[in-house]
């Protein structure tokens, strides 16, 4: 389960960008917290939505995306792998 402070935001947000993905927090009529942008590697985020709202919004969007490991360290990887295994409760 992940802890829904502004570290787990952070880590959640780096992890995107070193897989290449660009994460922007912009104002949106979106139904969900995030959206992403035809398959152009920017993510926006509902930058009215509350913390809680973001982290879920960029977990689900990282359990459909297909996201090369090879970019990634060995603690994104465990990070990654623990996110798409568990069931976030927040």
């Amino acid at each position: 389960m992940l802890p829904a402070t502004n570290h787990t935001l952070e880590k959640l947000e780096m992890l995107l960008k070193t897989a290449g993905y660009k994460v922007r927090y912009e104002k949106g009529n979106f139904k969900t917290g995030a959206c992403l942008l035809l398959n152009s590697r920017l993510i926006i985020v509902n930058r009215f939505s509350n913390l809680e709202s973001k982290i879920l919004a960029l977990v689900e969007l990282l359990r459909e995306l297909d996201v090369d490991q090879k970019l990634l360290d060995d603690k994104q990887i465990a990070f990654l792998q623990d996110i798409k295994q568990t069931k976030l409760q927040l």
